[in-house]
């Protein structure tokens, strides 16, 4: 599971995001768990300022490039950080271990 930090001052509905992105309804706060074309199983949980997501993918993925760029949207959108933001962030707390 991996632990994406929310930014500062960047409110968005979580749940609606889910909906727009996956169609799926569901409440983050206690936890979702739904499959999206060419990701595989998300399973994800908004804690305070934080999100938690666990992937799995599925055996024979083929997604490609739409997969990843809806994937980076999403994640853009629900955390408030760039892909380049979020491996720093990543970076940053693996050095700290």
């Amino acid at each position: 599971m991996r632990e994406y930090s929310i930014k500062r001052g960047h409110n968005t509905d979580l749940s609606a995001l889910v909906e727009d992105y996956f169609g799926v309804r569901g409440n983050p706060e206690e936890g979702m768990s739904f499959t999206a074309d060419g990701i595989g199983t998300i399973r994800l949980r908004r804690t305070g300022a934080s999100l938690f997501i666990e992937t799995e993918p599925y055996p024979d993925m083929t997604g490609g490039a739409d997969a990843i760029k809806k994937w980076n949207d999403f994640l853009l959108e629900a955390t408030g950080r760039t892909a380049k933001e979020r491996k720093k962030m990543l970076e940053k707390k693996a050095k700290r271990k």
